[in-house]
């Protein structure tokens, strides 16, 4: 479907706006307020930071199935399934396989994962009907958040249990293996509120067989999966300024992934994944608070040793695959938020955290390679005048890799009248190397224990990717149109960029035959420079009608010396999301999500992605069924032709499902 075939649709969704019009008090009431830029509640107009918040209308409208999948809604993110059960998330290009220049928090816990910097969307428990909303600050924040709010924070806040009593029980199943149950219990006596939610899903993600025109052959890929979850919170109030909450998951699957002709890639796995996670906070007033916070976090991604056949230039064995990959994380966090004056508020904390990875196939050793992390910062909120906000903060920090290093940011906000906000800011963010950037050392061994074949050679010691970035922002809102209008001009300055080069040199086993001379190795190399502008649109001319806009524009330039000759590339010039929803009446509620993305080039494992646009629509019925609240919704993801996404084997066809969901 052509982009303005797609947006002619969202346009009639408007016509037959028959439905009150929304009041000033009304829209105004709707203002969101945001948590997660400063560890102090803002008003949006207030954040130091541009900030889009998915909340549960927007989650429902859009039909999304899977949380990455969401963040197609936020301007300037490109979003793609890879392969093994991996989705790929990219922001203003840097896009590869592993999302690794985010910070991605779940209830203020952080969840990526130290081997790759991958977050591990798939094993996450946490399903979708348990979301409350999504915090996505865009633009670094290193200076609250540390190494890895390079580009952007990702927070998904979970519902509290106060809001999810009674019986929840929700079924999905549809074309392309697409199925999916939620069963969910919330209750609570006194002052113990809790939640206990069990979730199974299957998903087939692309076309199984893949014909390619150069080779002109025709390739399976494994690519189904099942994965189950049971997720718990419990929140109890221990006096009327102190709450402990606990929370727990467990994630278990079984998976396929690989293809036909890679005999070396693991075929099956049965990932589990779990973590716990305990929080006290005191909040004596609303700024007045502190909370403290411990976690532990566990993941295998379940794949067992096997042999496969190995083929070089002049030589053939067996060999040993070693895919088997376990990651650790404990961290505990301190904040606490005071107001010093009537004009000044300050939140400050710390963080200390221990990260471990244990991989023989990817570290040449059975031993953990791990690392403990140190952090404080503090962020101030100055009231310079009627018109003026002043914020500035700085988070020092301690990494195993890197040492010392110190994240600044200074914010400046005027006032033109109470509808329109200027901004201005600058900040400077480090991320560090991952494990497998610093120690990696992937390769094969044949059955006697010698090394035949290396993928990645360990580094000669990295130092930290450093982003100064400068932005302007501008947030507007017309209440009596309904309408709201966040507009974000940025430049990205990026030095000591961590990338792959790769090697070409002849090497020889046993008595001199050649085997496969191509290898990498990650280093510093090259400076970019990515501007831009980002822009969100939100237009609710009615009660029954709402529709999101989410624009940008990103141009990427790298030095001659940059790791990765693809860089320029891995941004898209333009890409559009649109997400409308439309309640007719009766129950009824028709909605529609579009997103485009000019042709992109995907890092690391990726391809060159063409221009593509997708249409997905969405029409569900509530109502009650012996006074019991039900909804069904019919669905089609796709709506158009054909397109592939992050390799051009990613084949994404038309595919429709049904819903059905009970409350009581």
């Amino acid at each position: 479907m052509e982009m303005r075939g797609a947006l002619a649709c969202m346009y009639a969704l408007t016509l037959p706006a028959h439905a009150a019009t929304l009041t000033e008090t009304d829209f105004l009431d709707e203002l969101p307020v945001v948590l997660t830029v400063s560890k102090m509640a803002q008003p949006l107009q207030d954040s130091p930071s541009s900030v889009t918040v998915i909340d549960q209308d927007m989650i429902r409208a859009s039909g999304y199935q899977d949380i990455p999948d969401l963040l197609r809604l936020v301007p300037g993110f490109s979003v793609a399934y890879t392969r093994d059960n991996t989705f790929a998330v990219g922001y203003h290009g840097f896009a590869d396989a592993y999302s690794r220049r985010f910070q991605v928090l779940v209830d203020g816990r952080s969840i990526y994962m130290p081997h790759y910097g991958e977050v591990g969307w798939s094993t996450l428990p946490l399903a979708i009907e348990d979301v409350e909303r999504i915090e996505v600050v865009r633009g670094p924040n290193a200076a609250v958040y540390g190494a890895n709010a390079f580009f952007a924070i990702i927070n998904v806040v979970s519902k509290d249990p106060s809001q999810t009593r009674g019986k929840l029980a929700s079924a999905l199943a549809g074309e392309q293996n697409m199925a999916g149950a939620v069963l969910r219990y919330g209750g609570g006596e006194g002052d113990l509120r809790y939640r206990l939610t069990l979730s199974s899903q299957h998903r087939d993600r692309f076309e199984k067989t893949y014909y390619d025109r150069s080779n002109d052959r025709h390739t399976d890929y494994y690519e189904r999966s099942y994965t189950r979850f049971l997720n718990g919170r419990w929140d109890y109030q221990l006096s009327n300024t102190d709450e402990l909450s606990a929370q727990v998951g467990l994630t278990g699957g079984n998976w396929n992934a690989g293809s036909e002709r890679h005999t070396e890639e693991s075929r099956t796995s049965e990932p589990l994944g779990g973590f716990a996670q305990v929080r006290f906070a005191r909040a004596a007033s609303a700024d007045e608070e502190w909370s403290v916070q411990f976690s532990h976090s566990y993941n295998d991604n379940g794949q067992d040793d096997f042999v496969a056949p190995f083929v070089s230039k002049n030589y053939s064995t067996d060999i040993f695959v070693h895919p088997d990959l376990r990651q650790w994380r404990t961290q505990l966090d301190f904040s606490s938020t005071h107001r010093l004056s009537p004009h000044l508020r300050l939140a400050w904390g710390g963080e200390l955290r221990h990260e471990a990875v244990q991989g023989l196939g990817v570290y040449d050793t059975r031993g953990r390679q791990d690392g403990v992390l140190a952090s404080l910062f503090a962020h101030a909120e100055w009231q310079a005048g009627a018109d003026w906000l002043v914020q500035g903060g700085a988070q020092i920090g301690h990494h195993y890799f890197t040492g010392f290093e110190v994240s600044p940011r200074l914010a400046v906000s005027y006032r033109l009248n109470p509808r329109h906000t200027l901004r201005w800011a600058v900040s400077r963010a480090t991320r560090a190397p991952t494990f497998y950037e610093q120690d990696g050392n992937h390769g094969f061994r044949n059955l006697a224990g010698e090394m035949v074949d290396q993928y990645v050679i360990p580094s000669d010691g990295l130092d930290p990717e450093i982003n100064t970035s400068v932005e302007m922002g501008y947030l507007g809102q017309w209440p009596e149109w309904g309408g709201q209008l966040d507009v974000r001009l940025y430049r990205d300055h990026v030095t000591d960029y961590i990338g792959q080069t790769s090697y070409r040199e002849l090497r020889t086993f046993g008595a001199g035959e050649s085997y496969n001379d191509k290898y990498f190795q990650y280093v510093n190399g090259g400076t970019l420079d990515v501007t831009g502008l980002d822009a969100q649109l939100v237009w609710k001319p009615h009660r029954d009608f709402s529709l999101h806009l989410a624009q940008s524009f990103a141009h990427v330039d790298a030095s001659h010396d940059t790791a990765d000759d693809d860089m320029p590339e891995s941004a898209p010039d333009w890409i559009t999301s649109v997400l409308a929803n439309w309640r007719i009446g009766a129950g009824f509620s028709l909605s529609a999500a579009v997103y485009h993305s000019d042709r992109m080039m995907w890092l690391t494992e990726g391809d060159l992605t063409q221009s593509y646009t997708r249409a997905d629509f969405r029409l569900a019925k509530q109502f009650k069924l012996n006074g019991v609240e039900a909804e069904w919704a019919l669905g089609v993801q796709n709506l158009g032709e054909d397109y592939a996404e992050f390799r051009r084997e990613n084949v994404f066809g038309r595919r429709a499902y049904g819903s059905l969901r009970f409350a009581w």
